[in-house]
């Protein structure tokens, strides 16, 4: 299309071209849009309600907050959160105010990303959310529990959006091609390719379908194979957000796949990180703390394989050095676990926390000068290696009015056993010299 002095005007991006004009078009979403669920009840309702929209990229917030608007009939104002401020807002609010009174049309507010937002920014909106000059619609990828202030929170029905499937990704992918790529001729190795880079995101397969559009009529090629795929697209197909979500959800399941004794889980998690970019001595940080908490002395090995294997990484780098941080991660989840160790530190900050401060006993004290010998310091201390099994039986290390307390628990996995029963003989030892006595 050309304009007045002949220059052609931009087309739209291919996503855009195909953004759904109705909602029987929409793609995925079932639990929200399907007959009864949710937001198919608030479209034929005909009362908006403000609403946060949750969900990864690609999954359709931006679409269906543009429905609801053409729904309602209201006057659709978009916000993106990275470009807007207080001001935006404003002035926002005061087109909303003129609508209303110039043809009493409700205005629809759609902040995208609102998650960068901050808390002054958020609670601009509040009052107008409130009187109902305004129905918010607030998009995010982040979990609005965390990102989105309470005050706001609470006067927003939160949905949560999901990745599209491939069955609903290949829907798509066969709209795209009947509407903008009919010249070419796509196999069915290729289209799976092209879903499987998509990783659940819409606009993505879109977009790649676009880049594989240009590409191809740039070198006059029909034919688009799996192979030409590959070459003609450099692209990370999976879906990572460093400080997002989806990282911690990852590292979570690292954590929790080493904990449940599943090597193969926990290497799979550990090489998805690296594959979405993850610095390698952040895993190895959580391997050394799974080290001390998921396996503790049932096998003291396991922090130092985990110790030495960011040392090596940091030696070698990348990619050498991960193979040292798959090793531990293989050792971490094959280990005996006990968190007795955790458990008896946090048992042991608790009780201190809640307790008085009690003297340390005098039998327990360092005595350097004559002055503090003379006055008992040190008096009657046993020196444990002087005593059978270097072990001074029936001594007492806690403060003198201190009740009786055990903080540590073995278990009877791995090393742990041995030492449960090497507590238990000394305990045999303390009852017999206070028998003695």
């Amino acid at each position: 299309m050309t304009d007045l002095f002949g220059k052609h005007e931009p087309s739209a991006p291919l996503a855009e071209q195909l953004r759904p004009q109705k909602l029987e078009d929409v793609i995925g979403q079932a639990h929200l849009l399907g007959a009864g669920k949710p937001l198919n009840i608030a479209f034929k309702s005909g009362k908006p309600h403000s609403m946060i929209l949750w969900g990864p990229p690609g999954t359709g917030k931006t679409t269906l907050a543009r429905l609801m608007a053409l729904a309602f009939d209201a006057k659709f104002i978009a916000l993106p959160a990275v470009l807007s401020g207080v001001k935006d807002i404003r002035d926002a609010i005061e087109v909303a105010q003129v609508t209303l009174q110039q043809s009493s049309r409700h205005t629809i507010l759609f902040v995208d990303e609102v998650h960068r937002f901050n808390k002054s920014q958020q609670d601009a909106f509040l009052p107008y959310v409130e009187k109902g000059l305004v129905t918010f619609i607030g998009a995010t990828t982040e979990n609005p529990s965390f990102e989105v202030n309470s005050a706001l929170l609470s006067r927003a029905h939160v949905y949560v959006l999901k990745t599209l499937s491939e069955d609903e990704l290949a829907i798509l992918f066969d709209r795209a091609v009947n509407h903008a790529l009919l010249g070419l001729s796509l196999s069915n190795d290729a289209k799976r390719l092209l879903i499987g880079f998509a990783d659940g995101d819409a606009r993505r397969l879109l977009n790649l379908l676009e880049q594989t559009k240009i590409t191809a009529e740039t070198e006059k090629i029909v034919d688009i194979s799996a192979d030409y795929v590959r070459n003609a697209l450099s692209y990370n197909s999976h879906r990572f957000d460093k400080g997002g979500d989806e990282f911690y959800d990852q590292i979570s399941a690292l954590h929790k796949s080493v904990r449940g004794s599943d090597p193969d889980a926990a290497l799979y998690w550990m090489c998805r990180m690296l594959d979405g970019g993850t610095d390698p001595l952040y895993i190895g940080r959580r391997l050394i703390r799974a080290a001390t908490e998921d396996i503790g002395l049932a096998d003291p090995r396991a922090l130092q394989i985990t110790l030495s294997a960011c040392e090596v990484f940091e030696r070698l780098g990348s990619p050498e050095g991960e193979l040292a941080l798959a090793e531990a991660v293989l050792y971490l989840a094959c280990a005996p676990k006990s968190n007795s160790s955790y458990l008896a530190y946090n048992k042991a900050r608790s009780l201190i926390s809640n307790d008085k401060s009690r003297p340390v006993p005098k039998h327990l004290r360092n005595a350097p000068t004559k002055l503090m010998k003379e006055l008992g310091i040190g008096h009657e201390y046993r020196y444990a290696h002087d005593e059978i099994e270097a072990y001074a039986a029936g001594e007492n290390y806690f403060p003198n009015d201190m009740p009786d307390v055990k903080l540590y628990q073995p278990t009877t996995r791995g090393l742990e056993k041995k030492i449960s029963e090497k507590l238990a003989h000394l305990r045999e030892l303390d009852k017999k010299a206070k028998k003695d006595l």
